[in-house]
């Protein structure tokens, strides 16, 4: 039986694939599968994984016609997965030799449907230790309690699906997929609905992901119309949270948490392409306009400061509808941002 599955995709990062591949190599058990996908990547990283299903124990090759983004790559991965566990890593991070086992171990003494991990970013000749913002360690938690103080970080804007572990019968619950084509933000309503839906969870302080940033193709570096997804994403946390027996407890946190990564791109707007700019603009207009309008009165009487005074004269701009979704997505995925609530 296979005990792990990781879900590896890969797109255009023939420079950090080596890395990577290695350090699953340096990870190989009988009963590890590693599942590297292919999204349809136009440079040397093809040849890369074809030398990989060969020579690293447990690999599989999968391959996308058509570039789809990460959360469709990271969902074609799943369908394939046989483990008991399933774990995530992206194509240009990199692992400590051993990491799969100690995870999995940790794993199976605690018993939980889900782990997080603490992890190191990595920018250039930089390391910082990143901690899951849950002060309880080894200790068994509901997730639904580690959603809240609204005010505060907590676990769900810690979304990395990379840093722990998932047992498989999240999987079989459809809890682990990824909502599809989404090019970025895709781990928002993925962690909300696990933190919601998941029975138990526990963080531990394992390290043993590095998590690569400042890379030149990622979405969090390029400022296209890609980036405009996270709308999309945290629409669907407001929506989702909204239908949620306690979603007079939740919904302040996910407003608050919106509004906070709407003000972040607002106050990086020069990054963005113009026409870009202004779609953001027009789209935040139109995303404070969908939330509920008595919470989000709170939230921001709660923020106060620059921030709440932005997103109120945003709020009265003219709107852009809804964002709809992509029947097919092109370009790179994107590394997570982290903002704080």
């Amino acid at each position: 039986m296979v005990k792990l599955s990781v879900v590896v995709p890969f797109f255009n990062v023939q420079t950090y694939a080596p890395d990577t591949l290695t350090s699953l190599r340096a990870n190989a058990r009988e009963d590890f599968e590693f599942l590297l996908v292919d999204d349809c990547s136009s440079d040397g990283t093809p040849e890369l994984l074809e030398r990989a299903a060969r020579e690293i124990p447990g690999a599989v090759l999968i391959r996308h016609a058509h570039n789809e983004g990460l959360a469709t790559a990271r969902n074609t991965g799943l369908d394939a997965a046989r483990g008991e566990y399933i774990a995530f890593l992206d194509g240009d991070d990199w692992l400590a030799p051993g990491y799969y086992d100690r995870l999995v171990a940790a794993a199976e003494e605690l018993r939980c449907d889900f782990l997080r991990t603490d992890h190191v970013t990595v920018t250039g000749r930089n390391r910082a230790v990143r901690r899951v913002p849950v002060a309880r360690r080894g200790e068994v938690l509901r997730p639904r309690d580690a959603i809240l103080p609204a005010h505060r970080t907590t676990s769900v804007d810690y979304p990395y699906a990379w840093a722990g572990i998932y047992h498989r019968r999240l999987l079989d619950r459809g809890l682990l997929h990824f909502p599809h084509g989404l090019r970025t933000a895709e781990d928002r309503p993925w962690i909300w609905k696990l933190h919601r839906e998941a029975e138990s969870f526990a963080a531990i302080g394992e390290l043993g992901v590095f998590y690569r940033r400042g890379v030149a193709t990622s979405l969090t570096q390029i400022g296209d119309v890609r980036q405009l997804d996270f709308i999309r994403a945290f629409d669907q946390v407001i929506e989702e949270t909204a239908k949620d027996a306690d979603a007079d407890l939740l919904l302040p946190k996910a407003v608050r948490t919106y509004c906070a990564v709407i003000s972040h791109h607002i106050g990086s707007i020069e990054r963005f392409e113009p026409e870009v700019a202004r779609r953001l603009k027009a789209m935040s207009a139109g995303a404070l306009r969908r939330m509920p309008q008595g919470v989000l009165d709170e939230v921001l009487t709660a923020m106060g400061g620059d921030r709440a005074t932005t997103l109120r004269r945003l709020r009265r701009r003219r709107p852009a509808p809804p964002p709809e979704a992509p029947v097919r997505e092109a370009g790179a995925g994107a590394k997570s941002t982290e903002v704080a609530a």
